[in-house]
């Protein structure tokens, strides 16, 4: 006998099977390579990019299969490139948005995207600025700024199904807090943070309904996490497993699971270390160095 289903009822959103890391900084200068994630956390060889070769980019999940990469240096720039739902990149979309290298992106309402923060062209110009990002890929022109606090080298996670959360960043100096999104995109104020603060770190969502920050630039390069729980409740310190580096992506994969990919370690400029994140948000040891060219300061999302 089949199960009866309640009208207008929704299972839970799986999340995406897939992710993409992309662009970033190669020891020979900007890059924009793509490496997909399968839904086994395997990270493949290198695609050669289409868009502007950047640093200091975005991605984010939109359209519930899809993705898109945005902003970043030289420029700054505000270009996109948005990736279908088989992890193909297409060329660049001039950018409506103010110009900004180190914002974050992430997914809300559970189709929408977000991009928020970042350092704008001029002097001391931290920005707390957002775009919204239709579920077709649209960015939208800006948004008033916020009531958070303007700085960059910021991350961004899904949590609760279809809210997310900015954290961490820089002003003067390195900052913890963080600020929650509502599912219609509304950003709010400050909230104290309790996590080390830090700055090129990365972020993502695991468990279907709950997210990660980990690794970044504390005063030194560390691989330090931090759960989300799905109340947007960030959790204290827990001493990381991995190879200590600044500067990596991070994406969910596999539905429920995450992974963290490539970045700046102490000992060589730029590596494609991965390490896995379970849907009870453990992060496993260094996986062997991927078949992905080695970089920093690049972007990551999930699709399909």
């Amino acid at each position: 006998m089949f199960p009866i289903i309640p009208a207008n009822s929704a299972a839970a959103s799986a999340g995406n099977q897939e992710g993409i890391f992309g662009f970033g900084n190669e020891d020979g200068g900007y890059s924009d390579i793509t490496n997909k994630v399968s839904n086994t956390g395997v990270v493949a060889s290198d695609v050669a990019g289409v868009g502007t070769a950047r640093v200091n980019l975005t991605a984010t999940e939109y359209g519930g299969d899809k993705g898109i990469f945005g902003f970043g240096e030289p420029g700054p720039t505000a270009v996109t490139n948005k990736v279908s739902n088989t992890g193909v990149v297409a060329s660049d979309t001039a950018g409506v948005g103010t110009v900004r290298w180190s914002p974050a992106a992430c997914e809300y309402g559970e189709d929408k995207g977000i991009v928020g923060f970042g350092y704008g062209a001029g002097e001391s110009s931290y920005s707390s600025i957002t775009n919204l990002i239709s579920n077709a890929g649209v960015v939208a022109s800006d948004q008033a700024a916020t009531t958070g606090t303007a700085r960059y080298s910021v991350v961004a996670c899904e949590y609760g199904e279809d809210k997310g959360i900015f954290g961490l960043g820089v002003i003067v100096s390195k900052v913890s807090m963080t600020n929650l999104v509502s599912n219609t995109g509304v950003v709010a104020s400050d909230t104290a943070g309790v996590a080390t603060a830090r700055q090129n770190a990365a972020a993502c969502s695991f468990g279907g309904d709950k997210g990660i920050f980990g690794f970044g630039n504390s005063g030194s390069s560390c691989d330090i996490t931090n759960l989300v729980s799905n109340a947007g409740v960030v959790a204290s310190d827990v001493t990381g497993v991995g190879t200590i580096r600044r500067a990596p992506a991070a994406c969910e994969y596999g539905g429920d699971k995450g992974i963290f990919g490539f970045g700046n370690p102490v000992s060589s400029s730029v590596c494609s270390i991965t390490n896995l994140v379970s849907d009870a948000g453990v992060v496993a040891s260094d996986q062997a160095a991927t078949t992905g060219t080695g970089r920093a300061y690049l972007a990551a999302c999930s699709f399909n």
